[in-house]
């Protein structure tokens, strides 16, 4: 017969690990969708620069821009004729870079959401979500002429409020499989380690590029990456020729 103590002690365990695993993840535990699964078989057109149903893809992200950064960073993707995927902020971001928000759009790269003031999703009322969402992809269109279809939440935490609301808007939710917490440091070439010891195919990339270590890094990510045998992609990218459904959860 098993001791009480001891199944207690088993049990504290497992969720002890489970709530660990929850904490590296950086986001909330979530019914989620990998971008490659909606890709159709039948279909062999070529999308954008790559088909990632037969090279190896990853795309690059970059949240909460604009920001003083952002320009050299675009600079680096136009020299090295990399794509990547903008979930900006609006508050003091687009608001006070507007002219950053219309060049990333004419020179290629996909602009979605990262909510108006970053405020956590799942702590908001439905009209207080609404209104964070909606913001941004008003202003988004009206400086690119193109509404936004993708959103991040912010810290990737979301719930069955946030994936309605989501659906109504016509925004997807796009999470991610790689982070450097960049937050968390200066060191570009930490930043870089962390990128390169966790990137894997149809991988999403998490990087902010309003910090000051991680606009340095990126030459050296997608100098090694691209030594790997990767091809950059945009997000929406990752999915064709599918398309991300509104009010779903995406992450490799």
């Amino acid at each position: 017969m098993k001791r009480p103590g001891a199944s207690f002690r088993v049990m504290a365990s497992v969720l002890t690990a489970a709530a660990v695993a929850l904490a590296l993840s950086g986001c909330t535990r979530v019914e989620t969708t990998a971008p490659s699964s909606v890709r159709s078989t039948d279909v062999r057109a070529r999308f954008g620069t790559a088909d990632c149903r037969e090279v190896k893809c990853i795309a690059l992200t970059f949240d909460a821009g604009p920001g003083e950064h952002s320009a050299r960073l675009l600079d680096i993707l136009k020299r090295e004729q990399v794509p990547a995927t903008f979930f900006l902020l609006g508050e003091r971001h687009i608001e006070k870079y507007p002219e950053l928000v219309r060049r990333m759009a004419d020179e290629g790269h996909e602009v979605a959401g990262h909510t108006w003031t970053h405020r956590i999703l799942t702590k908001l009322g439905p009209e207080e979500i609404r209104e964070e969402l909606e913001r941004p992809s008003e202003e988004i269109e009206r400086l690119t002429g193109r509404r936004p279809t993708l959103v991040r939440p912010p810290q990737g935490r979301t719930d069955d409020t946030v994936h309605e609301i989501c659906r109504e808007l016509g925004l997807a939710e796009v999470l991610w499989s790689v982070t450097a917490k960049d937050y968390t440091t200066t060191d570009s070439d930490l930043i870089t380690r962390r990128v390169l010891a966790r990137s894997s195919r149809d991988g999403i990339i998490l990087l902010h590029d309003i910090y000051d270590g991680t606009v340095p890094a990126v030459p050296g990510i997608i100098d090694t990456l691209r030594k790997r045998g990767y091809v950059f992609v945009t997000v929406p990218q990752l999915f064709a020729p599918g398309r991300a459904e509104p009010g779903t959860v995406y992450r490799p």
